[in-house]
């Protein structure tokens, strides 16, 4: 477009409001600018010249009459089209500098080359030579707070020259320089505007006279005089910036930078999410605290040993477990140790002295370590007792049980059979008041197993076609006075037999669980009231019509495989990991504490728990947010600043959130290396323990997430209303 305009302005008028009070603060101006020439606007304070640059530049809206851009009517434009303009058209050279004061002479220039999308290393030559020209090179890494009135100024006229667009406009330029620094400024400006449009608007007519095109006085918000002073050269092209959204890695480098450039903004930071991260861990952790107490505190009539340890597991194919699956299962790395036959654990065995009667579960021997009387076992024999205070006193342990033989024994329809003799040499205490355990050697626990079994089992004999059970009022009962292969009925029965003869007839016994079947089958021998003293050394009228079967070929039945199994964990916080490794061997699982029947109370915590921690994230969000809304306030000036060199809402609002969530980054890990200190005991901050005891990592991450979101809604809140008004309206309000 051969010199013809490239801003026209026809009875463009601007005014403020303020409590209902209108002031204009310019009206009905009528004036075209082309490419090449430089313009100098004058007049004394109040004349409107600076609010009619702020038009010009885009900074600020009109609300009478037309702005045209390369041709095009601008009335429509909203902050996006004129953040596009800006970007494409506009350099600002300020009176107050609008310099990011915690950066470097440097860092200020290249912040323009990287809102415009260039890479940092390709910048570095450009952003040099810049310094140079504006005489900055030995303060090229100071930091501008600590630069002159005009060396400030140098830096902002480098740095509009580095986002090389097609117009400059400059409010006093010269306002802060000797006069030796203004020439040199000036002419600077005169060389650039042959293929520019510059505007500058001064109070010092003199000092840019020798240079200027041409000369606009205003007063009173109007233009008086509009003067040609010297014929431009025409330029045939106006050349738009080549404008590139900044890159990631770029905002990615400043947000860092604008996390720590400004120590005491940082630590101010810090300090208010390190509070908000603290508070969300305490919260969380306390209540995973109530809630997993209670959730053990429930009970379930199937299992006595309802510890929090304890996971139950089955093979998923329904099979035995073999000495391979258990050293599997072993080698995960929370495991502690494995019950194989974990009936034992919930069922009670029953032995008996002369003098007492003891009842409790069975495990085994290595996995106790310690005992408050007496010794560990030496033997197959020897046994540990534990048991409370409450069922047993110390002055009964030592009297009765401690170094005593008890028998187990089998209870058949109310006969006892004698069985295998076992001395307790050590007892150890427990907290339950009502559990006692015995923990005995593994030969013994297989005769415990045996034991077990029969009590989980249900056994029929089959004779002649017909089933005899419980029942049906007969009983199969074991004795070593019967040999293998024979099992014993009464002579009632040869009824059933030819010539009442039932002897040397096959007799089948069967047993079933929802683990297996089995069956033994024998040959019949008879006994009757007579003689049933005198085979099995009992009572006739205790047993009478029971079926007696030798102690081995019974046992048989019972002395199987284990299809049940409990594993209890090293850490109860990691159970759940350990559940999934058991999960994904081919196991199912149970936990214990999922199969406790809890009272309302654990439902009332977890509600409770749910309302608190969403009041709390929105108590937590509105408190910081006031006080990060305070800190940040100083950082209005940046943000805006941003969009007054290209950048637009959207950059300005990720920077903002980039060094929010990098602050908020930083408190969560302070946090973190706090927990691992304590854990090192290097540290001893009571709650410290109370995180590290009950949060586990998905509680970790899942604080982590509200955290980054918290900051989140921060950032785009604060954002969003310091970014709802005009460019010009947030740089002139006082911060």
């Amino acid at each position: 477009m051969a010199n013809n305009s490239i801003i026209k302005l026809k009875n463009v008028s601007k005014f403020y409001y303020n409590k209902g009070i209108i002031a204009s603060g310019f009206n009905k101006v009528n004036l075209e600018f082309k490419m090449g020439e430089f313009v100098a606007i004058t007049g004394e304070s109040g004349s409107g010249k600076s609010t009619l640059l702020n038009v010009i530049s885009g900074l600020d809206t009109y609300e009478e009459g037309e702005m045209y851009i390369n041709g095009l009517e601008t009335s429509h434009y909203g902050e996006k089209e004129f953040e596009d303009y800006r970007r494409k058209y506009i350099s600002n050279i300020f009176q107050t500098f609008n310099l990011v004061n915690s950066y470097t002479v440097y860092q200020n220039i290249e912040l323009v080359l990287l809102l415009n999308g260039n890479k940092k290393k390709d910048v570095k030559d450009k952003v040099i030579e810049l310094i140079k020209k504006v005489d900055l090179y030995k303060f090229r890494n100071t930091k501008v707070s600590k630069l002159s009135g005009g060396q400030k100024q140098r830096v902002a006229i480098a740095r509009a020259l580095a986002k090389d667009t097609p117009i400059i406009i400059a409010d006093e330029p010269t306002g802060n320089l000797d006069s030796k620094s203004s020439k040199s400024i000036i002419k600077l400006l005169s060389e650039v505007s042959h293929d520019k449009l510059v505007i500058v608007v001064t109070h010092n007519y003199e000092q840019v006279e020798e240079y200027v095109t041409r000369k606009i006085k205003m007063h009173d918000g109007r233009v008086l005089e509009d003067k040609v002073i010297k014929k431009i050269d025409e330029v045939t092209n106006i050349k738009q910036t080549d404008y590139r959204n900044i890159r990631l890695f770029s905002k990615i480098r400043l947000g860092i930078r604008n996390t720590f450039n400004i120590v005491p903004k940082f630590l101010l930071l810090l300090s208010v999410f390190l509070f908000v991260t603290w508070a969300l861990m305490i919260e969380y952790a306390a209540f995973k605290k109530l809630e997993y107490e209670e959730s053990i505190n429930g009970f379930n009539y199937l299992f006595n040993d309802t510890s929090d340890k304890r996971i139950i597991i089955k093979k998923n194919n329904k099979e035995a477990f073999t000495d391979n699956d258990y050293n599997d299962i072993n080698n995960i790395s929370n495991v502690d140790y494995v019950v194989k036959n974990d009936l034992l654990i919930d069922s009670s065995v029953n032995l008996n002295s002369s003098d007492y009667w003891l009842y409790g579960g069975v495990n085994l021997i290595t996995n106790i370590n310690k005992i408050d009387i007496g010794r560990m076992p030496s033997n197959d024999n020897e046994i540990v007792f534990e048991t409370s205070t409450f069922l047993y006193s110390e002055e009964e342990i030592k009297k009765y049980i401690l170094d005593k033989e008890f028998k187990l024994t089998s209870d058949y329809s109310g006969v006892s059979e004698e069985g295998m003799s076992l001395k307790i040499v050590g007892v150890k205490y427990n907290d339950n008041m009502f559990e006692s355990t015995f923990y005995v050697s593994e030969k013994t626990l297989n005769v415990f197993n045996i034991q077990v079994n029969r009590q989980y089992s249900d056994t029929k004999v089959l004779f002649k076609d017909n089933y005899y059970t419980m029942d049906t009022g007969n009983y199969v009962v074991p004795s070593y006075k019967v040999s293998p292969g024979y099992v014993y009925i009464t002579e009632d029965m040869n009824y059933l037999c030819k010539n009442y003869n039932c002897v040397n007839q096959d007799i089948k016994i069967e047993v079933s669980n929802k683990y297996y079947k089995d069956s033994y089958t024998g040959k019949v021998k008879t006994y009757n009231k007579n003689n049933f003293k005198k085979l099995f050394g009992m009572n006739y009228d205790d047993l009478s019509g029971a079926f007696l079967v030798s102690m081995e070929d019974y046992n048989k039945l019972f002395d199987k495989n284990n299809f049940q199994s409990s594993v209890y964990v090293k850490d109860v916080k990691k159970i759940d990991d350990t559940v999934n490794e058991l999960n994904n061997k081919g196991y199912s699982t149970l936990k214990i504490t999922d199969a406790l029947v809890h009272s309302k109370i654990s439902e009332v915590i977890q509600i409770f728990r749910t309302i608190v921690t969403i009041i709390l994230v929105v108590v937590l969000f509105f408190i910081s947010y006031f006080v990060i809304k305070l800190i940040l306030k100083s950082r209005n000036y940046y943000y805006t600043m941003i969009r007054t060199l290209g950048g637009n809402k959207k950059v300005s609002r990720e920077l903002l959130v980039i060094e929010l969530i990098n602050i908020a980054n930083i408190a969560y890990f302070t946090l973190l290396v706090l927990t691992y200190l304590y854990n090192k005991h290097i540290i001893s901050w009571k709650f410290m323990g109370l995180i590290k005891e009950n949060l586990v990592f998905r509680d970790y991450i899942v604080l982590y997430i509200i955290l980054v979101l918290t900051s989140l809604l921060i950032s785009l809140r604060y954002s969003r209303k310091l970014f709802k008004k005009s460019v010009m309206k947030t740089l002139v309000e006082e911060v």
